[in-house]
């Protein structure tokens, strides 16, 4: 089968991202006797450079990962609401939503604890070490994707319009322009950042005579500097400083210091659902993670499946509107109240599934585990008409408005090495148009917060302390109890629409060379659906909508509309942006492919 590009095959490790220079960087840490772990930080620190408009050190990251010998862990670096967020204090101001962008919208920042979390307990190297790829192309510079100055220039007027953004319009728009492609960006505050959290880190280290300023005594020095020391008394200015956002006033955010310096990242179990041989592994309902689960258990039998067919295209769209719907319903940073070994049990999927008929649905019905009876929080709908076509990125490039809205998006990185260490891991937040640089550091606070709701006794409503239900869902896979396969995509609420169809089109396909078609799942024709109140401002649902890709074929698209989908055909490639790695235990052969959509995604391995 013709493949864009090759499924890489070798021993000695495999990096797939979404961005080349990620890739490629995370290989040196590999090359220079890195393990996987140690790859993946190397990585998410040089994404937060070279893609900003999709993630930054202030954002969040959910990763899976599999050491070798050891269990399957999640990471879990979303921080929570800040103790003074709670719904009352939105109201007090008038809100019924909390805004997109702005430093209201700002939960707890975790993906920096949590990359040092990682690198200190499975990692090898320094905080010195890992960040010396992320320093390079900060100070030196990095010739920018189109992205990256389609981002700015959607906010160019905010950027120089308003006195809070001047530092990001002093970075961002060099010369009173968009940054462009094949010039060079350089963000040497940030580079300085580090260099700065590197020398105080030895320092404390150096003086801790306990520690005797080892590996590990850096790793966590690093820690209290983010949490106590310089970048969080930054952190906080930019907080408390009034700011336009997406209500079209200035407000101040509620991140406290003691907020900052409670936080820690952790380690969780994961979720894990079978499915003909395989064990799917995901963050728990705090994440979308279990909705990928909840899909593959409302299919029929493996030999039902037809890909291709409309009635297979047509069987999954509906199964992802009631996955959906019951994330909507039951989702959330709930402790012991969401009901996931019902909505994961055969039993209740097979009722659900009972619900699927010939024609489409455009009603949003979530179910009730246990007799429980659902609610659903007051959103838009939107059933006007459907456009002729999408945009050239779909729904996997952040949607950004003259005020700054965004309809978020992010990165992804996979890592697999010789010894058999796997991990998935999806950054996010943080993006260089939803706050405004901090002048002192170079980069923004996050916007995780907007995807939670005001109203009060819903799961995923706002409350102090709990962390806001999150789009970030990166996947890690088993067969016969061995790490086989990590994968995941950017993509809002679509990630875990887009891996279901990557993981049904790997596991019903032959393999390539003995081993996983990972490139041609990739590459398969995409699609999502958006029946159910989106993630991000404005939350707007659109029944019966879905968006695929135009190489899905006339007689297809026909035969869908036909059973009343609403039917918007995009570009060719437009749908999804997967990364993978994959590893045979029985050869010790790994496997690494990347997503040709948007022209920067690159897998890299020998």
């Amino acid at each position: 089968m013709f493949t864009t590009r090759p499924t890489l095959q070798g021993t000695f490790g495999m990096v797939s991202s979404t961005h080349w220079l990620a890739s490629q960087s995370a290989m040196a840490v590999l090359e220079s006797g890195g393990n996987a772990f140690d790859a993946a930080v190397a990585a998410a620190f040089v994404l937060h450079v070279v893609e900003p408009h999709l993630n930054g050190p202030a954002g969040e990251v959910v990763a899976v990962l599999a050491p070798a010998g050891g269990p399957v862990r999640v990471l879990c670096g979303q921080g929570p609401a800040p103790a003074g967020a709670s719904a009352a204090h939105y109201a007090s101001l008038g809100l019924d939503l909390v805004p997109g962008t702005g430093p209201l919208a700002a939960a707890v920042p975790g993906a920096f604890d949590a990359w040092m979390l990682l690198l200190r307990d499975h990692g090898t190297k320094s905080p010195a070490e890992v960040l010396e790829y992320a320093i390079g192309y900060a100070e030196r510079g990095h010739a920018p994707v189109e992205g990256v100055g389609a981002a700015v220039g959607a906010v160019q007027r905010l950027l120089s319009g308003e006195p809070e953004w001047a530092a990001s319009a002093a970075l961002y728009l060099p010369g009173g322009n968009p940054p462009r492609p094949g010039e060079l960006l350089r963000n040497p505050q940030l580079a300085a950042t580090w260099r700065r959290l590197v020398i105080e880190a030895e320092g404390a280290a150096r003086a801790g005579a306990a520690a005797g300023g080892g590996r590990e005594a850096r790793i966590e020095a690093a820690r209290r500097i983010w949490r106590e020391g310089f970048i969080a008394e930054a952190l906080l200015r930019t907080a408390a400083r009034p700011t336009l956002d997406t209500s079209g006033e200035r407000h101040a955010g509620t991140l406290a210091g003691e907020d900052l310096a409670r936080y820690r990242a952790a380690f969780e179990e994961p979720v894990t659902h079978d499915w003909h041989g395989w064990t799917l592994c995901k963050a728990g309902p705090w994440s979308q993670g279990p909705v990928l689960a909840q899909q593959l258990a409302l299919l029929p039998g493996q030999d039902e499946l037809g890909p291709g067919t409309p009635e297979y295209v047509h069987l999954l769209i509906e199964a992802s509107k009631l996955a959906m719907a019951d994330r909507e319903a039951w989702y959330g940073d709930a402790t012991g109240d969401v009901p996931l070994a019902t909505l994961l049990s055969r039993g209740y999927n097979a009722r659900r599934r009972a619900l699927i008929g010939e024609r489409a649905s455009y009603a949003l019905r979530p179910g009730s585990p246990g007799g429980r009876v659902p609610r659903i929080a007051r959103h838009e709908v939107s059933d006007g008409p459907v456009p002729d076509a999408a945009p050239a990125l779909g729904a996997g490039e952040p949607v950004v408005t003259a005020d700054g809205a965004t309809r978020g998006d992010t990165c992804h990185l996979d890592v697999v090495d010789r010894w058999g260490n796997m991990i998935s891991a999806t950054p996010s937040g943080g993006w260089l148009q939803s706050n405004p640089v901090v002048p002192e550091l170079g980069f923004p606070l996050g916007t995780r917060l907007q995807m939670t709701w005001l109203e009060a006794g819903l799961p995923n409503s706002l409350t102090p302390g709990r962390r806001p239900r999150t789009t970030l869902s990166p996947s890690l896979a088993l067969r016969g109890g061995e790490p086989v396969l990590a994968f995941g995509t950017p993509g809002g609420d679509c990630q875990d629409q887009w891996q279901l169809h990557f993981f049904l089109a790997l596991a019903l396909r032959p393999p390539v060379r003995g081993g996983p078609d990972l490139q041609g799942a990739i590459d398969a024709p995409n699609w999502h659906q958006e029946g159910f109140p989106g993630s991000f401002h404005p939350r707007t649902a659109r029944p019966g909508a879905v968006t695929v890709e135009s190489r899905l074929g006339g007689a297809v698209i026909d035969a869908l509309r036909a059973r009343g989908h609403r039917v918007t055909v995009g570009a060719p490639w437009s749908e999804g942006r997967l990364c993978a790695v994959a590893r045979d235990p029985r050869t010790g052969v790994l496997s690494a492919a990347a997503n040709p959509r948007g022209m920067q995604g690159y897998a890299t391995g020998r």
